[in-house]
């Protein structure tokens, strides 16, 4: 059978074959534990702006490791800018849904009050966008909130307990690429857009252990940050593009993205030994990071595939070795405590 960009097929031998809009590999659903029709409506519904199989595969591998029902959409396929690859790549981040999930399943939440916003700005933002494969400029003018504050409540020691966090527009909005124009759900929707990430920080506040991770609303049109000390490839002293680093929350610094731009090469005039201990010292700190972060939300593919763009050569192996010992950890300790 014939098969379209529009409507490929997901196959799994003996079930036959179901149209959908991104194709997959029989063995990595059967991996996953998923048939051609439930993929169909992944792709096709829950997530129509996904791109890549593997963004969703990741959602998948998220859900299930969390315990979450997908069809309920508790988690989004972000696409971000890598400043190192120098391309968009999918990633994987949590719903506010799924972090009001988190904190039900403690048995502590104790509600929130209604949000509070401040006055009303409008302004013109205006740059570069990327669009039908071509760059041309463009503005908006949005009318939004100054800031947004929602005050939820947690059980602590048996008193109902308030955390508040105020979120500022112009510093949680998502923008187009890179340029400093809101994308089209920031500008439809500026209170509610605002009220979501307002909502996930003052849950990080009230638990931070269980709701420790971003949201897809708050990683929307972020940046995949570049590292300040780049990996063993420039210990020979040789120019070469910075690798990616796991996501951040803070916006990548210069100037809006145009035709032609280049990726920064920074050289580093050390000597050998010099350069081999600080480069290692900071892949070490890096994986660490990477490590504890994948502990905690228990998203081990996703961590991989950042480990993967992240590291090159021996820090890639050191990184899925300290993984792989990490998740086996896990492993047992979840085991026990079900014993």
């Amino acid at each position: 059978m014939a098969t379209t960009k529009k409507n490929a097929l997901a196959v799994v031998p003996g079930t036959g074959a179901v149209p959908c809009r991104i194709p997959v590999a029989a063995a990595v659903l059967a991996e996953i534990g998923l048939d051609p029709s439930t993929w169909a409506v992944l792709t096709d519904s829950i997530f129509p702006s996904a791109a890549t199989s593997e963004g969703i595969v990741l959602a998948v591998r998220y859900c299930q490791a969390r315990g979450l029902d997908i069809m309920k959409r508790p988690v989004h396929v972000v696409p971000m800018w890598s400043s190192a690859l120098r391309r968009s790549v999918e990633t994987v981040w949590p719903g506010i849904a799924e972090v009001q999930i988190t904190a039900a399943r403690t048995g502590l939440w104790a509600g929130l009050d209604s949000p509070t916003f401040g006055p009303d700005q409008t302004k013109t933002f205006a740059g570069w966008v990327k669009r039908d494969e071509r760059w041309v400029e463009a503005q908006a003018t949005v009318t939004f909130p100054e800031w947004a504050e929602v005050t939820v409540y947690r059980l602590v020691n048996g008193n109902r307990c308030p955390f508040s966090e105020m979120v500022f527009w112009e510093e949680a909005y998502a923008r187009q690429g890179k340029s400093p124009i809101p994308n089209e759900m920031w500008q439809k929707r500026p209170r509610g857009q605002l009220l979501k990430c307002a909502k996930a920080a003052s849950l990080r506040a009230a638990f931070p252990e269980e709701a420790g991770e971003y949201t897809a609303e708050e990683m929307a049109g972020k940046v995949i940050e570049v590292d300040s000390v780049p990996m063993a490839s420039v210990i020979d002293s040789t120019p070469v593009t910075a690798q990616a680093t796991v996501p951040t929350v803070q916006e990548t610094a210069g100037t809006v993205s145009a035709p032609g731009d280049q990726p920064a090469t920074e050289t580093v005039p050390r000597t050998d030994q010099t350069k081999t201990a600080a480069i290692d010292e900071a892949a070490q700190a890096q994986i660490n990071k990477l490590v504890a972060r994948a502990t905690t939300t228990k998203a081990w593919g996703q961590a991989e595939e950042y480990a993967r763009s992240r590291f090159t050569g021996d820090h890639l192996v050191l990184a899925l070795q300290a993984l792989t010992t990490a998740a086996a950890v896990a492993v047992k300790e979840a085991q026990a405590q079900a014993a």
